[in-house]
């Protein structure tokens, strides 16, 4: 890279302590020749300095989904979220809400709590017992021999946090991006039906994938790569992100069953009330969203070998388990799954700018007895098999764009949302470094 862009002065006194000015102006040059249709440019995938300034512009700004309410459901209980630089504790209130706190304890910074989940009262500092409340205040501090100052003005930082449709979101922004109230308002009435607020975790699995968050969205992103999912091919189409026009021949067939179990999918949504229209805006908006429900193969049920039910409890109001999957996307680190017998939870974590940390969640209904309502096993194959699988899709890229031989490829026309999805991050980025965002070509 050669510096030949300078910087606003806005930019450089937020990124001052982190990133030179000749980095900045190095990365906003990447970013403002960015070219449409193909991927970025290898520094964007490892270069610490970028990571930095995304740990602003995306990670410190935009809302980003955290926990499920059935992670903590009771008041008190917690759970603990790591990513970049930050450390957050989410925390159940006694009136259904959330609390985030920094997770840094205003005498000397040592972390506060230091369990990745649990229940608490009173929030302990391990190392000089500091107390504070569930809101953040510092009710004790005291030692031998000191005077007294003012516990007020050293409370936990706070960071927003709020719920909708039983999934919870966490933004460190001092002003949040506004529009998301709008994403909420479209995605809502596709999740009501399952009604996560009585569902319960069956099973959490955490993976460190040795790649770029961004590798990890863009994976995620399409289903070009699906003949490397064996498991999850039983149930989900491979026809995914195609249309009329660009299916292969040898996924005729396919798609005409698919077209087939779509149509009875969608009348069966319309029998019930619940919505199923496509609705994307994932790089024409703040708050990118991508939701639709589409069918399954087979029963048409969940993800299964056979697309046969996994749980023997519908999940909320429910009344049919032929209503294949409501798949959500949200920019910048989230997607979902809900069936009508279980809901997956994905969520992307940022550790450095080579490493990833993505935990999946499953959740069933409340009164599912594991065992005889379902088996835990069966009911989380296809997705661990799909996510280790992923990770090493992921990894080789993250190798690749570590080579010297690495340049920007194109992406395909199944890999439209692909697109989208870096669209949006550049765009993102641009706004925060104060710079506008190149017409698109």
């Amino acid at each position: 890279m050669t510096a030949s862009v300078s910087t606003p002065h806005s930019t450089r006194g937020k990124l001052a302590s982190t990133v030179s000015d000749e980095q900045l102006a190095e990365i906003t040059e990447l970013f403002q020749n960015r070219r449409k249709g193909y991927s970025l440019e290898a520094p964007l995938y490892t270069d610490p300095a970028v990571f930095k300034v995304e740990m602003q512009a995306i990670f410190g700004t935009h809302w980003l989904f955290a926990a499920s309410v059935a992670e903590i459901p009771e008041a008190g209980d917690y759970v603990t979220l790591d990513y970049g630089p930050h450390s957050l504790i989410v925390l159940r209130t006694d009136d259904g809400g959330v609390n985030v706190l920094h997770n840094v304890c205003r005498h000397r910074g040592a972390r506060v709590l230091t369990e990745a989940s649990g229940s608490t009262g009173n929030l302990v500092c391990g190392y000089h017992s500091w107390t504070y409340s569930p809101e953040g205040n510092l009710i004790h501090a005291s030692a031998p021999g000191e005077g007294t100052f003012d516990k007020n003005c050293f409370a936990l930082k706070r960071a927003h946090g709020r719920i909708h449709a039983g999934l919870i979101f966490v933004s460190l922004a001092k002003e949040p991006p506004e529009d998301f109230d709008q994403v909420a308002e479209i995605f809502e009435p596709y999740l009501a039906p399952h009604d996560i607020s009585r569902a319960k975790v069956a099973y959490q699995q955490n993976i460190i994938e040795e790649g770029n968050w961004k590798l990890v969205m863009e994976n995620n992103r399409e289903c070009y790569h699906c003949d490397g999912h064996p498991e999850l091919a039983c149930s989900l189409f491979p026809t995914w992100g195609l249309t009329d026009e660009t299916v292969p021949t040898h996924l005729e067939e396919v798609w005409e069953r698919n077209q087939k179990a779509q149509a009875g999918l969608e009348e069966r949504c319309r029998r019930y009330g619940i919505p199923y229209e496509v609705v994307e805006e994932l790089d024409t908006r703040v708050a990118g969203i991508r939701i639709s429900r589409e069918s399954l193969d087979g029963d048409g049920e969940s993800f299964s070998a056979d697309g046969h039910r996994l749980s023997k409890k519908l999940l909320g109001e429910l009344r049919d388990f032929r209503l294949g999957r409501c798949s959500m996307h949200l920019q910048p680190n989230s997607w979902f799954h809900f069936q009508s017998d279980h809901v997956i939870t994905f969520a992307a974590f940022p550790i450095n700018e080579h490493q990833t940390l993505v935990r999946t969640t499953w959740l069933v209904a409340d009164d599912a007895v594991e065992g005889d309502d379902y088996d835990l096993e069966t009911l989380t194959h296809t997705w661990k098999q799909t996510n280790l699988q992923d990770k090493a899709f992921v990894e080789l890229c993250q190798s690749g764009a570590s080579s010297p031989a690495y340049e920007p490829g194109p992406y395909m026309k199944s890999e439209y949302q692909v697109e989208a999805f870096i669209n949006w991050y550049t765009q993102r980025v641009l706004e925060h470094l104060a710079w506008p965002v190149p017409p698109s070509s």
